[in-house]
């Protein structure tokens, strides 16, 4: 029997996933649910012995995310306990500015990024630049702290609302651009206890402000982005489709047959870096692919990550080729697989 903690974040039942990963596969595992933010976290985790520890890192304020990734760093590198995802894929999840500083490390192709701490220095390039460009802030999914600045006077006044008390500019309530209002509303009328949930997470958001520092990044002419998620050896694409400026949070997605040598782009990054939980979305430019974000945790608004000529499944790279695989492989929001592939390893 495989003995597992599920490390739990801030939030209530944002690790409910992983919860239910471990009632489906029961029979195999025992597990535990251990608050990683409470002040007893490490004397809990010593209470017993545990085969593997499954992170859900926070991605809501910048303190949380700070006290998670400590945390998990004493456990991964001083205590040498096993972790999934990886502590590095963990560290990467909703810190762009560290994302930006990996990727270039790396040589991995990106838009190109600067970050600035320095006003003066972030006027001085805002004066030579060219326009438009992307302002992002640290931490945000869905899009949400993504502004495209189309001139020199918009990137100026963005600066000084970010190095002021206010802070760097960004949605914290519901996106409303993704629409599906009637949707939404029966959902809420179904179940009333998710409208102070999500109130309250808003409420967290609006307090946790960014202030005297700036992530800009060069934009990208684009209809598209493509999303690439690696599991285990189990591969998925589809495109987000752009809204307005951007395809970050639009929830428009199309379901083409993606092309082969993107997944091999995909693996020799997360192969090379032994990601193995990983949503890495790409731009396709003059330039080559390039690499927006990677996230080891994402949402799901379809049952499917994938459909090659209108079926659901996978790609896996078996003896030197790409097989498709139909089956529902993304069910539970991949955490199914996830698990399932951890008990592969162990």
């Amino acid at each position: 029997m495989l003995k597992v903690a599920i490390l739990r974040n801030e939030t209530e039942d944002d690790h409910h996933y992983w919860v239910r990963a471990c009632e489906e596969f029961r029979h195999d595992i025992e597990y535990r649910i251990i608050n990683l933010t409470s002040g007893n976290w490490l004397n809990e985790i010593r209470k017993e012995p545990f085969h593997i520890l499954l992170a859900k890192p926070s991605g809501i304020t910048a303190p949380y995310k700070q006290l998670y990734d400590e945390r998990i760093y004493i456990l991964g590198y001083i205590l040498k306990y096993k972790i999934f995802p990886s502590p590095l894929e963990i560290f990467l999840y909703e810190n762009k500015r560290f994302l930006s500083y990996w990727l270039m490390a790396n040589s991995i192709p990106h838009p190109e990024t600067w970050v600035f701490y320095n006003k003066k220095e972030a006027d001085v390039f805002i004066e030579n630049i060219h326009y438009p460009m992307v302002a992002k802030t640290n931490i945000g999914a869905s899009g949400s702290g993504v502004i495209i600045l189309k001139n020199k006077k918009e990137a100026s006044k963005y600066l000084a609302q970010a190095f002021s008390y206010k802070g760097a500019p960004r949605r914290t309530g519901p996106n409303l651009s993704r629409g599906r209002y009637l949707k939404r509303g029966v959902h809420y009328l179904l179940y009333p206890q998710d409208i102070l949930k999500k109130l309250s997470i808003y409420r967290t958001r609006a307090m946790d402000i960014q202030r005297r520092f700036v992530i800009f990044q060069e934009y990208i002419p684009h209809d598209f982005e493509w999303r690439v998620v690696r599991i285990g050896d189990s591969f998925f694409a589809h495109k987000k489709l752009r809204q307005g400026a951007r395809a970050s949070g639009s929830l428009l997605k199309s379901y083409e047959n993606p092309p082969l040598d993107l997944l091999y782009f995909v693996k020799e990054i997360t192969d090379r870096h032994r990601f193995y939980s990983q949503a890495v979305d790409i731009f396709e430019s003059e330039k080559g692919y390039l690499v927006n974000e990677m996230q080891c945790f994402f949402g799901q608004s379809d049952p499917y990550q994938m459909l090659v000529d209108g079926k659901p499944g996978r790609y896996r790279l078996l003896e030197g080729r790409w097989v498709f695989e139909e089956g529902d492989y993304a069910r539970n929001v991949c955490f199914d697989l996830r698990l399932e592939y951890v008990l592969s390893i162990l």
